[in-house]
């Protein structure tokens, strides 16, 4: 059995929420070196080499790397030998957000209500997807998502007859319809099957992965090659300057579905892929 004090929840969540949004992952930067490495547009070479200049600036002096520090986005797993001792799990998470947010000076960007509109203050609720699995541990995973890149993301319900070529037209049409909107280069995170939030759920969760990291099943690796490949052929290329590197990574997530169904999502993540675990 594993006790663990909503106190070392609180503050370790305060703690990945400063992190994520101003130190950019070692995947991510190796991404966008080698990006720069292949960039044969001079304009998108300049726009990677400000980004990564950004990048480095934001870790060395604790600033955001974006001033859109994002709705907070938690994937924790919970162990079924874990109790959270004095007070609640969800909560505690919250009140993470709240400290940290505060205390790293990030926007708060959450407003009550879809159609009021008004600011809450202090950049919560977050929004919590919660897993329960076998062990001792519990794993909490941030990753703050701004508006610019998320905006620009899209679920469709396909038809089964529509097949594999009708979800690679998908994905290409939603990034070719993104543009630059989205900051590029970007990482695309797709999932598809289970039902329509579920779809949604595995394209978010397939942003967590270090970038450019292969689907272990190589039929499904084929597939992210493709819609990679496609994808960069549009042109769109960094910050929307044109060039061949419109997307760093493409990650695929499947799910069993109904016989009836064939749901695809679209998660585009800008070129500040943030997030962050922590393990207690």
């Amino acid at each position: 059995m594993n006790s663990i004090h909503v106190d070392a929840i609180v503050q370790g969540v305060a703690d990945l929420c400063i992190e994520a949004n101003c130190c950019l992952g070692d995947d991510v930067v190796r991404a966008l070196r080698d990006a720069f490495a292949k960039e044969t547009s001079a304009l998108g070479r300049n726009a990677l080499e400000q980004i990564l200049e950004n990048a480095d600036i934001a870790r060395r002096e604790g600033l955001p790397i974006c001033q859109d520090t994002g709705l907070a986005v938690f994937f924790v797993e919970i162990g079924q030998d874990v109790v959270v001792e004095g007070g609640e799990l969800e909560e505690a998470l919250h009140e993470g957000v709240r400290r940290g947010y505060h205390q790293g000076f990030l926007r708060q960007s959450v407003v009550d209500d879809p159609f009021l509109r008004r600011n809450t203050g202090d950049n919560t609720p977050a929004v919590i997807h919660m897993t329960v699995c076998g062990g001792s541990a519990l794993k909490i995973t941030i990753a703050p998502k701004g508006a610019g890149s998320e905006n620009m993301s899209a679920l469709k319900m396909l038809s089964p007859s529509d097949g594999i070529e009708g979800v690679l037209e998908f994905v290409v049409e939603t990034v070719n319809k993104a543009g630059g909107n989205p900051c590029p280069p970007v990482i695309i995170g797709v999932g598809v099957g289970g039902t329509m939030e579920k779809a949604c759920l595995l394209a978010k969760k397939a942003l967590l992965r270090d970038v450019g990291q292969a689907h272990p099943e190589p039929r499904l690796a084929e597939i992210e090659n493709e819609l990679l490949s496609r994808v960069n052929r549009l042109g769109i290329g960094p910050a929307g300057y044109g060039g061949i590197v419109t997307a760093l990574a493409v990650h695929l997530e499947v799910f069993p579905t109904h016989i009836a169904m064939l749901p695809v999502a679209v998660n585009i993540n800008c070129h500040a892929a943030r997030h962050r675990t922590l393990i207690l």
